[in-house]
């Protein structure tokens, strides 16, 4: 590990020469590359420097031990050095922690797809029980939501809707919640109080720059329509609303949010692009598909990654096995708690992959 910071913070050395030098600051793109690089390692280096402090302050403390014979010193020095490799422990675990695999795409913006599964209208309500909850999660992180399309029921559920999250790191906490979703709960339909399982299914993305992929027009045939909704001032009187379908693969995406036809393009362009992405990523690497799947599934009541249990107020996790009662605050947007143990999970497994302890 030491082997891998001395080399990480000799390549930010060279970097911050870089950075600095006119010929490659008149190249842009290159230059913005390197910036970007020299960020990128700079919470590592530092804490490799606060280490590396520690170490030399422990060994410090070790000397002047071997040396002084004066009691009320050999106490100060020993207080000292007990706080130091208390230190030098934490600092160790950080370091571990900033050396594991980052997800390129964990700063993005992303794309949320819900969609109901088993169980007809009462899906369809939970699927915008999971939107409404998405937002308030949105809201406490100060992120931006924006609605791209939505097939909404005529009780206020929804068949599908799909919008983005913009803010700095929503894709780092946001990806765990794709797969399948289950709602135990007596719907307001039901006279007799049977309790009633439903499902829906979210797909999180990651919205893709133009440079990561490209999609030629010659591989698209757009299609405008009039919006449709419930009536009222939501349904547009013009065929402002686009479908856009990728030829070679047949995936379809549709956006009516918009009142701009130009605009419901773009929206939907930049879904198909993200779509596209996750399919590439998926070609190359098998294991993503694979998980993908298991996560998601077929939208069947028995497929689910969490159930959401109204008459207990419970959430349960079934990837960590994680249960809490505290089922009002996670709909409502507190949803912390699960989404950190889900990453604190991760960040084990990854070191048990790699050996790290």
């Amino acid at each position: 590990m030491l082997e891998r910071l001395d080399f990480l913070e000799s390549k930010y050395a060279e970097l911050s020469i870089k950075i600095c030098d006119p010929t490659i600051m008149s190249n842009q793109r290159e230059w913005q590359k390197l910036c970007k690089e020299h960020a990128e390692l700079e919470n590592v280096v530092n804490k490799y420097r606060e280490y590396k402090n520690a170490l030399e302050e422990i060994e410090s403390n070790k000397e002047m031990l071997r040396e002084e014979t004066d009691k009320d010193m050999r106490e100060m020095i020993n207080e000292d050095l007990k706080e130091q490799q208390k230190n030098e422990v934490r600092l160790h675990a950080e370091l571990k922690l900033l050396l594991l695999p980052k997800d390129p795409n964990d700063a993005k913006n992303v794309f949320v797809e819900i969609r109901g599964g088993a169980g007809g209208d009462e899906a369809a309500l939970f699927s915008a029980n999971l939107f409404r909850m998405y937002v308030k999660y949105a809201e406490k992180n100060r992120w931006k939501v924006e609605v791209m399309s939505a097939n909404e029921t005529d009780i206020g559920g929804f068949k599908e809707i799909v919008f983005m999250i913009k803010g700095n790191g929503a894709y780092s906490k946001l990806k765990y919640e794709s797969g399948v979703h289950r709602v135990q709960r007596v719907p307001d339909t039901e006279s007799s109080g049977r309790i009633h399982t439903s499902t829906a299914t979210v797909a999180v993305l990651p919205e893709v720059d133009d440079v990561e992929i490209e999609v030629s027009q010659n591989d698209v045939r757009i299609d405008v329509f009039r919006a449709s909704g419930n009536g009222g001032q939501c349904v547009n009187t013009t065929d402002s609303a686009v479908r856009i379908t990728h030829l070679p693969t047949g995936l379809v995406v549709s956006c009516q949010d918009e009142k701009s036809q130009l605009k419901n393009k773009d929206k939907a362009m930049k879904v198909l692009k993200s779509r596209l992405y996750e399919k590439a990523e998926a070609a190359r690497h098998k294991e993503i598909a694979d998980d993908r799947k298991s996560q998601v599934g077929s939208g069947d009541r028995s497929e689910r990654i969490r159930t959401y249990n109204y008459p207990q107020g419970r959430i349960t996790d079934h990837r960590i096995g994680l249960t809490l009662y505290k089922l009002e605050y996670f709909l409502n947007g507190d949803c912390n708690e699960v989404i950190d143990a889900l990453i604190t999970a991760e960040q084990a497994d990854k070191m048990k992959n790699m050996g790290v302890s």
